[in-house]
C-alpha cells in the first residue's frame, strides 16, 4: 500500500511538472494531459481497506514529497520517458507516411533499411548548421536513408525554396539543392535562382514545376505531418519511435539510428 501512495504522489507531482514546464510546447501538452492522474477518491478507499489512517497517509506523502524534493531529477527523468512514450505513439499511425519521400528527395542510400526523417526549412540557421551533421552521418552509415520533408515555416520565401527543392528532387538533383541552397545566402528570389544554376537544373522545367498544385499539395502533406506529431520548428527528426527537435547534434542523431537500426533487427528476427 505504501507502493500505491507513492505511484499517486509521484504521478500528480509528474503531471505537474510536465504541465508546467512545456505549457507553450503542443508536445508538451499532449503529454501533460495523458499523464496519470490522481484519483483521490479510489486513492483514499484502497488505503482505508489496507487499514493506513490519515496521519500514516500523511507522513507517507511527507516522505514521498521530501525525496521529490531533494532529487528532483526524479520527476525530470519521469517527464522524459512520458514524452519519449507519448512520442512513439503519435509516430506509430503515421510511420508509413513519414518514411515514404517526395520522390527523389532523399540523401543518403535511397534503398536504406534504416530511415532517419528530417523536417527542414531552407531560412533555418539550425538547419543550415545540421548539414555537415547529416553529411558525416550519410558518409558514416552505408545503409542509412535520410527523407527530407521541406517544411517551410519561418519567411515568405522558404515556400518557393521549398518548391524548387521538390523540383529538384524530380530531376534527380535533389542533394545538389539542398547543398546549395544552405551553402548560399537566405532563401530569396536571387538565392534560389543560384542555387537552381549550381545544382544544375533545367531551370525552365523546375520552375513549371514548382508551380504545380501537387507541390504544393506535398508541403501541405508536411505542415500535417508536423502539427499532428506536435512539430512547431525546424529541424525536427524522427528515428524509429523517436522524435527529436532540434540541432541536437550528430552524436544524438546517430545514437537514434543506433536504436532504430537494433529495432528493425529485433522485428525482423521475430
Amino acid at each position: 500500500m505504501i507502493l500505491l501512495v507513492l505511484v499517486a504522489v509521484v504521478a500528480a507531482g509528474l503531471a505537474w511538472w510536465v504541465a508546467s514546464s512545456r505549457r507553450a510546447d503542443p508536445l508538451g501538452q499532449a503529454a501533460a494531459s495523458a499523464a496519470p492522474q490522481l484519483d483521490e477518491a479510489q486513492l483514499a478507499k484502497a488505503l482505508a481497506d489496507a487499514g493506513i489512517d490519515g496521519k500514516q497517509r500523511k507522513a507517507l506523502e511527507a516522505l514521498v514529497r521530501q525525496t521529490l524534493l531533494d532529487h528532483p531529477e526524479i520527476l525530470s527523468d519521469a517527464a522524459g520517458r512520458l514524452e519519449a512514450r507519448e512520442a512513439a505513439s503519435r509516430l506509430g499511425p503515421l510511420r508509413g507516411a513519414l518514411e515514404t519521400p517526395f520522390p527523389g528527395a532523399v540523401l543518403g542510400n535511397p534503398q536504406g533499411r534504416v530511415t532517419l526523417v528530417e523536417f527542414t526549412d531552407f531560412a533555418c540557421t539550425y538547419c543550415r548548421g545540421s548539414v555537415a551533421d547529416v553529411e558525416a552521418l550519410v558518409a558514416a552509415n552505408p545503409d542509412l536513408k535520410v527523407v527530407v520533408r521541406e517544411l517551410p515555416i519561418i519567411s515568405a520565401q522558404s515556400v518557393p525554396a521549398a518548391r524548387m527543392g521538390l523540383a529538384a528532387a524530380a530531376q534527380g538533383k535533389y542533394r545538389a539543392f539542398h547543398l546549395a541552397m544552405f551553402g548560399g545566402e537566405r532563401p530569396s528570389p536571387e538565392s534560389i535562382a543560384a542555387a537552381a544554376g549550381k545544382a544544375g537544373l533545367d531551370t525552365g522545367a523546375a520552375s513549371a514545376f514548382a508551380a504545380r498544385p501537387e507541390t504544393m499539395q506535398e508541403l501541405q502533406r508536411n505542415l500535417d505531418l508536423a502539427r499532428q506529431l506536435g512539430v512547431s520548428g525546424t529541424p525536427a527528426w524522427v528515428a524509429g519511435d523517436q522524435l527529436l527537435s532540434g540541432a541536437v547534434g550528430r552524436e544524438r542523431l546517430q545514437q537514434a539510428i543506433d536504436a532504430a537500426r537494433g529495432s528493425a533487427a529485433r522485428t525482423e528476427g521475430a
